[in-house]
């Protein structure tokens, strides 16, 4: 690396992991890819694979966890990893960390790396505390004395004292990320790399742990590679922020508008549920979509809400029904819409039905609102399908009321921006 400020570099890092078997694979895959490299020729099973949709049905046994991934991190540098769950950031993470090789690409870093992917890693549970903060400095090449002199702090931070020499597998979660965090953060790593393991600690906790990370790169300059879904901790504690969507990189830069971009990608996949289904049921919903009338992406308080609702059947069905319920943030349902034998929807034949229901002017209390949606046949009581919890949509009040008070002989009216007079009469 030419600048000697950068101290990590992702190159095309990819990786590929086979679906459904345990190992590297079967023995007549191994023979192509022997016989392709004698040949001089690329590993066949490079070309294929589909992208890391997880909440999709694919078709190919390979699928790609991370595809062409590059960036740089300098030194003092804290960068956010955000993506929804499945997107790759651990994956990514345990490359950096050489838990894993990559399929392609490489990795090129400047020091130690110290890495806290889940609870207890690195951990012996037959050890006590303090053997294992002597375990883990010496995997991180520190020597016994630089171990000691740092093991009082490390004890005093992780808040372990009372239970440092008894073993570490009568440790509650919580107590094993405290001391594993501590090992970490106070052995002094040039890198140290962070998957959302701070959930596990309480809040009391987690302020301290963030407190030191910020200590680590601003003060002591070090790098921090952090993962997290709180987004108020990406804010606060990153300098910039990498946005991964099924395994791809989206999004690099600023980390304000990373957490944006991430929101947006969220708001986005939320509105829309694709069912998985083979496509062998006699009848099922194909696709549930909600419109709001917001082009951000929210529903407006008093507008009209959308609903589109896509169901398949290859049956003859009597009394088709399809109903759907809002749910609360409690998941308490506190609207039921019920399509009974509409017009849009006659079954008589096999294929697809597209159904359009509209809530006219929905007043409901700003927040976040699911479904629950059903088919079945009103006459015979069959359930045909149910989807639960699906499509999380944001109710938000953007009304502009005008508000007035009164004042000796004056008459002020509220606007958006400042006061101004509405009438100089009583």
């Amino acid at each position: 690396m030419k600048d000697q400020d950068i101290i990590l570099k992702a190159e095309n890092i990819s990786k590929q992991y086979r679906l459904g078997v345990v190992g590297t694979g079967t023995i007549s895959h191994d023979l192509n890819r022997w016989w392709s490299s004698i040949r001089g020729k690329e590993d066949p099973y490079l070309k294929v694979g589909e992208s890391n949709d997880r909440s999709t049905k694919g078709e190919s046994q390979y699928v790609w966890a991370l595809q062409n991934i590059n960036f740089e991190v300098k030194r003092g540098e804290v960068l956010g990893i955000i993506g929804k769950n499945g997107a790759g950031k651990s994956t990514l993470l345990k490359i950096l960390s050489k838990v894993t090789g990559p399929t392609t690409g490489e990795i090129k870093t400047r020091g130690r790396i110290a890495s806290l992917l889940e609870v207890g890693t690195g951990f012996h549970g037959e050890m006590t505390g303090r053997e294992n903060i002597f375990l883990n400095g010496a995997i991180l090449g520190m020597t016994k004395k630089e171990i000691k002199s740092k093991i009082d702090e490390i004890i005093d931070f992780s808040g372990c004292e009372r239970y440092i020499d008894t073993p570490v597998k009568r440790y509650s979660s919580g107590m094993t990320v405290r001391l594993a965090f501590a090992v970490a953060a106070f052995l002094e790593p040039e890198i140290l790399v962070i998957d959302e393991v701070l959930a596990v600690g309480d809040a009391e906790f987690q302020k301290k742990a963030i407190g030191k990370m910020q200590d680590i790169s601003k003060g002591e300059g070090r790098t921090v590679l952090f993962v997290s879904h709180n987004m108020a901790a990406v804010k606060s504690l990153c300098t910039r922020g990498i946005v991964l969507e099924n395994g791809k990189v989206v999004f690099e830069g600023d980390q304000n508008e990373a957490v944006t971009k991430y929101l947006n990608i969220q708001q986005e996949t939320a509105l829309t549920f694709e069912n998985t289904l083979s496509g062998k049921e006699d009848a099922y919903i194909k696709k549930v979509r909600i419109l709001p009338n917001n082009s951000a992406g929210f529903q407006e308080f008093g507008k009209d809400l959308e609903i589109e609702i896509e169901v398949f059947t290859s049956i003859l069905i009597d009394s088709p029904a399809v109903s759907y319920q809002i749910l609360d943030n409690n998941n308490q349902p506190i609207i039921h819409e019920l399509i009974l034998n509409s017009e849009q929807l006659f079954c008589q034949t096999s294929g697809s039905y597209l159904l359009k229901s509209i809530i006219k002017n929905i007043k409901l209390y700003q927040g976040i609102y699911k479904l629950n949606v059903f088919f079945a046949d009103n006459f015979s009581k069959t359930i045909y399908n149910s989807l639960i919890e699906i499509c999380s949509f944001e109710i938000i009040n953007t009304n502009k009321r005008d508000y007035y008070w009164k004042t000796g002989s004056a008459i002020y009216k509220e606007n958006d921006t400042s006061w101004t007079v509405k009438s100089d009469k009583n």
